[in-house]
Formats: C-alpha cells, sequence, structure tokens
C-alpha cells in the first residue's frame, strides 16, 4: 500500500509562522515548491480546494512574514484558500483532511489560535475586519487586522458595505489585500472584474512603477518606493492608470497591482502597507492552481475543487456515476427549448450548478450575478414581473443568505421563481458552513411557497417541469450531493403520495399500519426500513409526498388512521417538514405515536455525508428500531 505523503524537512521545520522570518529568499522560494508539491500529493488522495491553494502559496508566505500571527488577525475570504495558512501555523498533517477526526478544509477555531472565520460564506471577511480592527482601536489594542479576499467574493454586495463603513470609520491598522486571480469558481465577471483587469493589464502602470525604481537605485535609496512617490507619479498618468480611483475616491489607500507569486514584491507591499497606519488596499495578482499542470490547463475552474484523483495526470481515481446535477442541467436545457421565458440564474457556480450547458446554448439567457445571492433573488422577482420565469440555482446552504429576499420580494409579490437548491441537506465533507440543511426549516414559513424533494432522476424531471409551469407563486426543487440511487419506482400513485413499500399486498390503508413518510434522497433507506420491519411482520408502509409544502390533504389522512407515523427528513428536524406534517395532522383531531427524524439543529463536524446521516438516526436500522418503539 502506497505510504502517507509526509512534508519536506523544510515544510516540517516551520511550525509556526514565525519561523519564516529565519529563512533565507532562496529557501523561501524553496518552500513554497515544497508546499506545492505536499498540496498536490495530499489533496489528490482526500479529495479538496485545490485549485485556490496552489495560488495563494508565496502570497501566504508573505503575509505570515509580515504579519505576527495570531496577535494580528489574518482572515481569510474565502476559508477554501486557507490550506497554506494551515501549513504554515504548524498543521501538517493533511493525510484526513475533510475526514471526521482530521483537518476541515476550512478554517476552524478548534484547530488553531490562527483560525477566525469558519463559516466560508463570501464577501463577508471585510465585515469580519472591519469589527475586529474598530473593536481593536477603541480598546488600545495595536495589533493589525488582515483581510485577504478573493477578488470573486468583491462582487458580493457585503464587501462594498463593508469598504463604506471602512472608509468612514478609517481605523489604523486595518489591511486589505484582493487576491486577484480573475476567478472566485469560475471566471470573475460584473464592473469589479473589467475595474481590476484595468489595474492588472495597463502596460502603463508596469513601466511607471520600472521607471520609480531605476530611479531611486540611481538615487541611493532603494528601499524607500513609497506610497506617496507611486502616487504621485500615477497622478501625472491619471488618464492611463486611473482605475485606482474607483478606491481611492473612497478614501482608501491603494497600492498595487503586485505580482503575488514573488515572495519579496509582496513581502514590500505589505510592509509598506504596515507603515500607512491607515486603511490600505493591497492589490495582487494571482493565478489559481499555480505549479500544477493538470489544474493550468482546466480552463473551467482550474480544479477548484476535486475528489480524489491521480496527482500526475488530474483525472479521477474513480469517476462518479451520474448524478442529481447533471439530471438537473439536462431537464432544464428540455424545458428550455420549448419555453423561452426560462431564464437561468446563477451566483459565481455555474458549472458546479449545472447551467454550463444551458449557458453554451443560449448564453443571452443565464445569468451570472456573482457572489451575490440577495441581489439574484430580487432580480428574479424582477424578471418574473417583466413575463419570464427566472430558475435560480443555488447550493441549499447559500440560499440562507437570502432568505429576505425569498420571503418579501418573491412571496409577497407572487412572483413566479423556481429555486433548484443543490447540495440540499448534509453534504458531510465541507462541514458546519455547507451542509444545506436549513430550507426546509426556512421555506416552511414562506407564504405559498411550493417544495419538491424528488427521490430519483423520473421524480427530479417531472418536479422541475411541473415546477416551471407554475407562475403565480414560487416553487423550489431540492436534491442531494452526488451520484443518483437507482430509480425507486411507486406501487401506486394516490393524489398528494407515492406509495413505494407496502408489508402486504393489500391496498387497504385503514387498517392502523406504520407509515413511514420519507422524503428526498432518503426514500431509499426508508424503503429499506419498510422491509426490515416486513420481516419482522409488522404491517408498514412507505409513502414519499414529493411535494411536501403545502402539505398534502390526503397525506394528513393517512397519517391520522396511522397506528403510528415516522417521518424522514434530509434537513433540521426541528421546525422541519415532518413538524408541519404534524401540526397539520393534529388540527384534524387525532395524533398518532410520532417520531420525526431528521438531523439535529447543531452545526456538524465535517465527516462523509452517510456517518453524518448514521449518526442522526436516519440508517435504514435506525429507522425500523425507531418505528419498533413506537
Amino acid at each position: 500500500m502506497e505510504s502517507c505523503p509526509v512534508p519536506s524537512d523544510l515544510l516540517a521545520s516551520v511550525t509556526a509562522p514565525s519561523a519564516l522570518r529565519r529563512l533565507t529568499p532562496s529557501e523561501l522560494k524553496q518552500l513554497a515548491a515544497d508546499i506545492r508539491e505536499y498540496l498536490v500529493a495530499t489533496v489528490s488522495r482526500t479529495g479538496g480546494h485545490l485549485g485556490p491553494n496552489l495560488g495563494v502559496v508565496e502570497l501566504t508566505i508573505a503575509l505570515h512574514k509580515v504579519f505576527n500571527s495570531p496577535t494580528d488577525t489574518i482572515l481569510f475570504d474565502t476559508g477554501h484558500q486557507a490550506y497554506v495558512h494551515k501549513l504554515l501555523t504548524g498543521r501538517h498533517d493533511f493525510s484526513t483532511l475533510r475526514q471526521a477526526g482530521g483537518l476541515s478544509g476550512y478554517p476552524n477555531r478548534q484547530e488553531s489560535d490562527h483560525d477566525v472565520i469558519e463559516n466560508s460564506h463570501a464577501s463577508t471577511a471585510l465585515s469580519w475586519a472591519h469589527g475586529i480592527a474598530l473593536g481593536k482601536h477603541m480598546s488600545g489594542d495595536e495589533s493589525y487586522t488582515v483581510a485577504l479576499i478573493g477578488d470573486g467574493a468583491m462582487t458580493g454586495g457585503m464587501a462594498w458595505e463593508a469598504l463604506n463603513n471602512i472608509a468612514e470609520d478609517r481605523v489604523r491598522r486595518l489591511i486589505i489585500v484582493v487576491n486577484d486571480n480573475g476567478r472566485s469558481y469560475a471566471p470573475t465577471i460584473g464592473g469589479l472584474h473589467h475595474h481590476l483587469n484595468g489595474l492588472r493589464t495597463n502596460p502603463m502602470y508596469e513601466k511607471t512603477l520600472s521607471q520609480v525604481k531605476a530611479a531611486l537605485l540611481a538615487s541611493g535609496k532603494p528601499g524607500e518606493v513609497t506610497y506617496d512617490t507611486l502616487r504621485t507619479l500615477k497622478r501625472a498618468l491619471k488618464d492611463v492608470i486611473a482605475p485606482q480611483a474607483l478606491f481611492e475616491d473612497l478614501g482608501l489607500k491603494y497600492i498595487g497591482p503586485f505580482d503575488g507569486h514573488n515572495i519579496e514584491d509582496v513581502t514590500e507591499a505589505l510592509t509598506q502597507a504596515k507603515a500607512l497606519q491607515q486603511p490600505v488596499i493591497v492589490h495582487v495578482r494571482t493565478e489559481k492552481g499555480r505549479g500544477y499542470t493538470p489544474a493550468e490547463q482546466d480552463h473551467v475552474d482550474r480544479f477548484h475543487a476535486v475528489g480524489v484523483i491521480h496527482p500526475e495526470t488530474g483525472l479521477p481515481v474513480a469517476p462518479s456515476r451520474f448524478g442529481w446535477t447533471s439530471v438537473f442541467a439536462d431537464q432544464i436545457m428540455v424545458e428550455a427549448r420549448k419555453h423561452p421565458e426560462i431564464i437561468g440564474v446563477t451566483a459565481a457556480m455555474m458549472a458546479p450548478v449545472g447551467l454550463g450547458p444551458f449557458f453554451k446554448e443560449f448564453p443571452d439567457r443565464v445569468i451570472d450575478v456573482g457572489i451575490a445571492e440577495q441581489h439574484a433573488v430580487t432580480m428574479c422577482a424582477g424578471l418574473a414581473q417583466a413575463g419570464m420565469h427566472p430558475v435560480f440555482a443555488v447550493y441549499a446552504t447559500f440560499l440562507n443568505r437570502a432568505f429576505d429576499q425569498m420571503l418579501m420580494d418573491v412571496s409577497l409579490h407572487q412572483a413566479g421563481v423556481t429555486f433548484v437548491l443543490d447540495r440540499a441537506g448534509a453534504t458531510g465533507d465541507d462541514g458546519a458552513s455547507h451542509n444545506g440543511m436549513w430550507d426546509l426549516a426556512l421555506t416552511r414559513i414562506i407564504p405559498s411557497m411550493e417544495l419538491a424533494a424528488p427521490r430519483d432522476e423520473p421524480t427530479l424531471r417531472a418536479a422541475l417541469s411541473r415546477a416551471l409551469q407554475v407562475d403565480d407563486h414560487p416553487t423550489v426543487v431540492r436534491y442531494a450531493k452526488g451520484s443518483l440511487p437507482e430509480p425507486i419506482p411507486a406501487l401506486e400513485s394516490r393524489f398528494g403520495f407515492d406509495i413505494l413499500y407496502r408489508s402486504d399486498e393489500s391496498s387497504d390503508l385503514d387498517h392502523s399500519p406504520v407509515v413511514i413518510v420519507a422524503t428526498g434522497a432518503l426514500c431509499g433507506t426508508a424503503v429499506e426500513a419498510g422491509r426490515l420491519l416486513g420481516r419482522r411482520k409488522r404491517k408498514v408502509i412507505v409513502v414519499d409526498p414529493i411535494w411536501l409544502y403545502p402539505v398534502s390533504s390526503d397525506l394528513v389522512e393517512l397519517c391520522r388512521s396511522a397506528g403510528a407515523v415516522v417521518t424522514v427528513e434530509d434537513g433540521i428536524v426541528k421546525s422541519g417538514f415532518g413538524e408541519e406534517l404534524l401540526a397539520s395532522v393534529a388540527a384534524q383531531g387525532r395524533v398518532p405515536a410520532w417520531r420525526s427524524l431528521g438531523l439535529p439543529r447543531e452545526f456538524l463536524a465535517h465527516q462523509s455525508r452517510n456517518s453524518l446521516l448514521e449518526g442522526s438516526g436516519l440508517s435504514a436500522v435506525s429507522i425500523a428500531e425507531t418505528a419498533m418503539s413506537l
């Protein structure tokens, strides 16, 4: 069996950031190479965010060389670019990355005092930085606060709300490093992209910077490349390099762009930023996937996130089966060809949520708003008002960011918007911030919302087709992460639910059976639980409502006549579908023995999806035992 990769002696010697200050420039360059080699060797075995971390190696080394973490607070937006940070803060065992008991794929406070933000929802770090820096200022703490924010995260509205206040408060020791790689997940879009590109590609900037350095070298003061010197020369060429005015007109100092893969240049830039004693934006250019040929040649997302791959080729070790997202990608095309009013909307995740083929065929009918979920949802309400039928495809965890817009802009206005929630329920590996487990509770309280949880490919296709026919209120279609189960045909379809399993051949549902109400990707597990009960001579029926909200009156009647009811859902059990069904049954006057099973209302640590489900009592054996106890 192949042994686990181990860090080089040089990398192993860096057990704290302070060790970087003892290394020579050549040793730092070698350290960067060793880190890249170690990341490829380890992440290829476990899966994870490879491309973003290959792109920030030198930048992270420079950050930790200049600043004194954790006294100086370093924040990551988003946290998927923090693997190098983990290595430089002494966490060298990546053998169980993103697995139970191993390192998290994001910053994690339980792992290290060097980690601060755990949630990894983009565009939040500048607000964190403002609050931390302001609190330090108020208490007389003169340490620095540094936010490393990807250019993609700068497309989110919160980032600009924070910049507006940072410029006004002028907290003294706050530095914002914009990691400009032209990408968030996919290539960055929008006006900000064009603004940064103007700085990144303008040849006059490089010419001016070279002239400044040459003049200072000739003067015998090469170490005095100051912000004021650069600003004076930039003003002289303002017609050529004016794009930085976007930041400076806010009252924020701006320096850059710098080569983010040159440790000495970035170190110099950060040192200058420290000396300014006011909020400053440091603009650095990096390349996602840097130094790993398969990532550099991946034009879609530069190996943003990978499963287990062959490190030599970058090819998957075990290609995944046809997945939920692929079915959506195909079915939305089927519907779009028939209905020209269908518009796809994504928040910087076009390929991951399955809108790539739609965009390829109908580029004018797919809108990428960047990492701006709130804007996306309200824009969808506007599209619906104008006669379109927008389909906002988004990871379930990121829909949390746009609850108010769903409620007040979409539902209140009876807008015909379809939300397609990818990675709904337990996702596992990416940890607490990425489990899409909140949507059933959130959407439950939104008036007029219809929600479907299809169990397989045929029901997903049918649910999406039905949702796209609704134009006077919002609809949701949610599905799990990963590969599809085998189709689960209904023994019988009744109004309001499908019967998936019964322990006898009788069609009589009125003699107090145990009723298991299954939802979504857990239907197969519930059927298996039903068979276990059947072998124990229990009369049991497993049903799937598919459309969970609003609750079907026929399903309510079935549950009222049951001897016991167990509901099974892939979301938080508190305030979820099971509780909504129970409330509907109770309103009719008779409540059988009842147990709702789902995920606990907790932030769940990173682990596999199966482990998470089993630990939450959602295995077939646990479901059967719960039914027996009733």
